[in-house]
């Protein structure tokens, strides 16, 4: 036989149904999963650790695709496939692939020519301090 928790978990999704996007409830209120508040107005919201689980998920998620798109990003130090990882998950993977001459450099251990020829692009103009930051961690090669 199901435990309680298994047995009200079923329940729960049955009567409040189980939606993988922010939706309306039927009073308007925005709510997410099975029947989750999340509208700031009656006090919703995301507890940390299902911020965190999301990130978590997020990020292998794009790593993933990432070394799928490109393998050799996989042998990276990690203070150097962290910024692509970032990138891929600000500008999605095909976006990211896009920046040819800034992964050749990359891929060639030419991290301070890859911080330059990233930085000359429209994403760094439209997140500049995020860029300024990459940009940084790949001259110096220290966590920023």
């Amino acid at each position: 036989m199901a435990d309680f928790a298994t047995r009200l978990r079923a329940r729960l999704s049955a009567d409040e149904g189980r939606v993988p996007h922010a939706y309306q409830d039927s009073l308007g209120y925005w709510t997410i999963g099975v029947g989750h508040l999340i509208d700031q107005r009656k006090g919703g919201k995301l507890p940390e650790h299902i911020i965190d689980a999301l990130l978590d998920h997020d990020i292998d998620t794009h790593a993933e695709e990432l070394y799928r798109a490109a393998p050799w990003v996989r042998d990276l130090p990690d203070v150097y496939r962290a910024v692509l990882v970032n990138m891929a998950f600000q500008l999605g993977v095909d976006g990211l692939m896009q920046f040819k001459r800034s992964l050749g450099f990359m891929k060639a251990g030419d991290y301070k020519a890859a911080a330059d020829a990233f930085l000359q692009s429209k994403a760094a103009q439209q997140t500049p301090n995020r860029w300024a930051r990459h940009a940084k961690q790949l001259r110096t090669g220290v966590w920023q």
